[in-house]
């Protein structure tokens, strides 16, 4: 099934990514990840921006208020919803400058994971990492290239995850005592490379393929169902918004591109997929 995407806003990121719609909010929120920025679109379409650091890789709200934001090398915390609420380090996750936080996403318990890759895309540098409550990180996967996108099914023994350069989707099982175990193959994709992805309320999977000009959507089985297409190359990420939770947002991505040919290159963009998400997962961080 073939499904179209319009444009929401300008292509005013140069490099969208990490999105989550939460009704607190008002809207939806995600990052232009380079230039260390959060972003907002409220129910009237304006976009609100504010500078968090050096780099923003992944916002997602907080149980109980507030927000997270993954940056450099270090998990922020606000404790109120408000865009502009302060933000508070839990501490550096490691010193080597080689490596940046990158995607990351909660379990239904609501562990926050956060991944890790190298500046420079280095194969094996990056890491998958779960917060303990105090912010400490323990790897739960190592050897990872670039690690991104990661989601839940509906009925939350199953976690999807891409590590971009390996050009495919895992599957892993899950239960709150033992985490993330048995880690497998999904799918294989086959344009572009896997980057960001959400899980809808039946249970596909929806991948955004980077130098893909599109996204995939895969059944359970494995089976590709739908594909959005997009009038950009570098699509980052997907999430499920608006207040039925059936629209489909989607990132991307202005880095390298020339304009002249990819104009709305860093828009953002969102589809009528036909099916409903499931809310964002929420950290207890």
């Amino acid at each position: 099934m073939a499904i179209s995407a319009h444009p929401v806003t300008e292509p005013i990121a140069h490099h969208g990514e990490g999105p989550a719609w939460h009704p607190r909010w008002g809207g939806l929120r995600w990052v232009d990840m380079l230039a260390g920025d959060l972003l907002a679109l409220d129910a009237q379409g304006r976009v609100r921006r504010r500078h968090a650091g050096s780099l923003a890789a992944v916002i997602r709200p907080r149980a109980g208020g507030g927000f997270l934001v993954a940056a450099e090398r270090e998990l922020l915390l606000a404790d109120a919803d408000d865009l502009h609420a302060p933000l508070r380090s839990l501490g550096e996750a490691w010193q080597d400058p080689s490596v940046r936080m990158n995607e990351g996403g909660c379990d239904p318990d609501g562990r926050f994971y956060i991944g890790s890759m190298a500046w420079d895309e280095t194969p094996g540098k990056g890491s998958l990492y779960v917060a303990a409550p105090g912010g400490s990180l323990t790897v739960v996967l190592s050897g990872v290239g670039i690690s991104n996108g990661l989601d839940f099914s509906p009925s939350g023994d199953r976690a999807y995850y891409a590590d971009t350069l390996t050009g495919r989707v895992d599957v892993l099982d899950y239960d709150r005592e033992h985490g993330l175990t048995a880690r497998r193959p999904f799918v294989t994709v086959d344009r572009g490379k896997p980057d960001g992805l959400t899980v809808d309320a039946e249970g596909g999977v929806w991948v955004a393929l980077f130098d893909g000009g599109a996204v995939h959507r895969y059944a359970p089985d494995g089976t590709l169902d739908a594909v959005v297409e997009l009038p950009v190359r570098k699509v980052t990420a997907v999430t499920f918004g608006g207040d039925g939770l059936d629209r489909l947002f989607i990132t991307t991505s202005a880095v390298g591109v020339d304009r002249a040919e990819q104009p709305l290159a860093g828009a953002l963009f969102a589809a009528d997929p036909g099916v409903r998400g499931r809310p964002v997962l929420e950290t207890t961080l």
